[in-house]
């Protein structure tokens, strides 16, 4: 890639589908391992309704919609990367790559046997040909697919991102990314990409913002700052009947969805608190434990044996959930649990930057994946790329 610094917007639109983060990184590749830097990072909130209209295409839409909502969401991340450019005093035409994670619609990463092809699939939408066109900068998207044609997840992918920005030389450390799906990325002391590892744990707060959504509890549609779980009083049995869900006390590599942990989990939950003469403040506290006590016990069943833990650093909208990192706290005394934003990583903005760095990955000739995370074949160069004015002077040579 043409210099030693280069300018790169991240998008990335989660499980909550309620919008899209945006980050305008420069990396810097002068010498040594290149070092990336947040310029700005912003978020474009979805019109209403639109979360709605996802949520119904990725349960069973039909051929219509999802054309439709590919090319409309093309439209809405091409608008967030504008807005974080301008955010960031940045001109589009000195804006060398956007690197787009789209929307999940289905992601399916156990194998499903067709005749003698074992077929392991993941859908994003969110048309990268109509972010080049709209700003001009060249796109590169559809990052999983690679990797599970590798025979791996899918997913994890941020782990490579988490080693680039918070690799310590002396302490282990577990980032933890409390988005939709609560995830894991293992970095001990002095790691490098070999000694990685990472997986998805379970829920993070999917289930608990359906569980708000479908019970009403607050208009706002989500328990801000874990305030309304606090009120409740956790289930001793019933989180215990949630924690032997098959998901959660599978060995890695994994990796889950709302195809898991979605409206039809929340709606059987729900059933079992009204069986249970319940209320619903009971019931998201008990979700909320769920979150926490699943990571807890991926992390004491295959880290902790593993590898010498010092800090959980937490990232994603949980980090800010007060009920979540009080009882995580509680449930790890030997780390210590801080937040990514104490150690200068927005939290919020991580996962936005570690598709603007899997963009530069991919325009380098560099692989995206580690398959000790994902359980792929091998490393491999990821992404589709749609070109944009600058493409010439972009690829590597």
């Amino acid at each position: 890639m043409a210099g030693d610094r280069v300018k790169v917007i991240g998008l990335m639109s989660g499980t909550s589908a309620d919008g899209v983060d945006a980050a305008l990184v420069e990396i810097e590749s002068k010498a040594g391992r290149p070092a990336l830097r947040l310029v700005a990072w912003d978020t474009l909130a979805f019109p209403a309704g639109l979360r709605e209209r996802i949520l119904a295409v990725a349960s069973g839409g039909t051929s219509e919609d999802v054309c439709h909502l590919d090319a409309y969401l093309g439209e809405l991340f091409a608008e967030a990367a504008r807005r974080v450019a301008q955010r960031a005093g940045v001109g589009l035409g000195d804006v060398d790559l956007i690197g787009s994670h789209g929307q999940t619609i289905h992601h399916l990463p156990a194998p499903r046997q067709e005749g003698a092809h074992a077929v392991r699939s993941s859908l994003q939408i969110g048309e990268p040909a109509v972010i080049a066109e709209r700003t001009g900068v060249t796109a590169i998207a559809d990052f999983r697919p690679r990797d599970l044609a590798a025979g791996g997840e899918g997913a994890p992918l941020t782990p490579i991102v988490h080693f680039a920005l918070l690799a310590h030389p002396d302490r282990g450390r577990v980032i933890l990314n409390l988005g939709g799906i609560a995830n894991v990325t293992v970095l001990p002391a002095g790691a490098d990409t070999s000694s990685v590892t990472g997986f998805d744990t379970g829920p993070g707060n999917v289930l608990l913002d359906e569980f708000v959504r479908a019970t009403g509890l607050s208009a706002l549609g989500y328990d801000e700052d874990g305030r309304l779980a606090a009120a409740g009083q956790v289930q001793p049995d019933l989180l215990q009947d949630l924690l032997k869900d098959p998901f959660v006390r599978r060995a890695p590599p994994k990796s889950t969805g709302r195809e898991i942990f979605g409206p039809a989990f929340v709606e059987r939950f729900r059933a079992q608190l009204r069986a249970a003469g319940l209320g619903d403040l009971d019931g998201l506290a008990t979700l909320a434990a769920f979150t926490v006590d699943a990571v807890v016990q991926n992390l004491r069943d295959f880290v902790f044996p593993k590898t010498e833990v010092h800090e959980v650093v937490v990232t994603g909208g949980g980090a800010s959930n007060t009920f979540l990192m009080h009882r995580l706290a509680e449930s790890l005394p030997e780390c210590l649990v801080i937040p990514s934003d104490a150690l200068g990583v927005p939290g919020r903005a991580l996962e936005a930057m570690a598709f603007a760095w899997l963009a530069y990955l991919t325009a380098t000739g560099q692989p995206g994946n580690l398959p000790a995370v994902t359980g792929a074949r091998g490393a491999r160069v990821l992404g589709c790329i749609v070109p944009g004015k600058g493409f010439r002077g972009i690829l590597a040579p």
